[in-house]
């Protein structure tokens, strides 16, 4: 055959990449019948399963009726294992990456070997399922439309301050992920450092039996939480409302904002003041509440 040019074409021979896929899948956050048939059945069929804790993975599996070998990979060995798993998707092993519970790599390992292996450009197809951030966020009724997941904060109060301080102005909804053990300090330090007024969203056992959600000011959500006699076991989903926007100055209409605050706080509490020029104004409690503790400071 000749091409248009009247030279010989040359023959297209089409290669079929015969090395394996490396299959990210999301596992139940607590209620199995949350595990999707697609999952299930990618599992069935892999190789081997790579698994953040082999044991705890191991009861899953077994539920299923799934026999597959587990390969154990976490924080502390990932590195170490990279190499082996890619040597086998190499010579066309499928396998799967599963985590303790939700969608792999997000605040779970997988991230080195994800990267290596997109890297050395082998196929990487997530199989989507639960994620207890997006559950969380579902069901809060705090805006979606631009959000900010931190994962865990430091356990440390300083460090844990810290970071809070550094998004005390961002806009977006702000998500973390908490262990019981810590959840009364950092809703503690929410409601110091972002403000009592702040509005919380506590997602505690999502999915599981005892699911719970615990709503309202920063202030108040303590509270509650204090007063629950199981407020302290589970996991959380820590869910924060962002900051109001207002600057420095700010009108809204034809009041200056900074100077309302000002009369009123003469007048009445902080927290009064800062309702009324809200309702005056149409911007945001809370960060009038903000502003006015800054004038009070200076």
């Amino acid at each position: 055959m000749k091409s248009e040019s009247g030279q010989p074409a040359r023959e297209v021979i089409k290669t079929v990449d015969d090395r394996g896929t490396l299959y990210i899948v999301a596992t139940p956050i607590g209620n199995l019948e949350d595990l999707s048939p697609r999952a299930v059945k990618v599992l069935s069929e892999v190789a081997v399963i790579a698994a953040e804790d082999t044991r705890h993975s191991g009861r899953l599996l077994q539920h299923l009726g799934v026999n597959k070998p587990l390969l154990a990979l976490h924080d502390h060995n990932e590195r170490g294992r990279v190499q082996s798993i890619l040597e086998r998707l190499s010579e066309g092993s499928d396998v799967a990456l599963i985590s303790d519970a939700g969608t792999p790599l997000i605040s779970d390992p997988g991230y080195v070997l994800v990267r290596e292996a997109r890297n050395e450009g082998i196929r990487v197809s997530p199989i989507p399922g639960p994620c207890a951030l997006i559950a969380g966020l579902s069901a809060a009724g705090l805006p979606t439309d631009r959000f900010l997941f931190v994962g865990f904060l430091p356990a440390k109060r300083a460090g844990r301050r810290s970071v809070l301080e550094e998004l005390r102005k961002d806009a977006a909804t702000l998500v973390f992920y908490e262990s019981p053990h810590r959840i009364l300090d950092t809703v503690a330090d929410i409601a110091e450092v972002l403000g009592p007024q702040r509005e919380v969203v506590l997602g505690r056992e999502i999915t599981k039996t005892f699911e719970t959600f615990y709503s309202g000011e920063a202030a108040e959500v303590l509270g509650e939480l204090t007063g629950d006699p199981h407020g302290n076991r589970g996991e959380f989903v820590v869910m924060v409302r962002g900051a109001e926007k207002a600057g420095s100055g700010l009108m809204a209409g034809e009041v200056d904002v900074d100077r309302l605050l000002k009369l009123l706080m003469v007048e009445m509490p902080l927290k009064k003041a800062a309702k009324i020029a809200s309702e005056l104004t149409g911007l945001g409690k809370n960060e009038l509440y903000q502003r006015a503790l800054e004038f009070k400071d200076s």
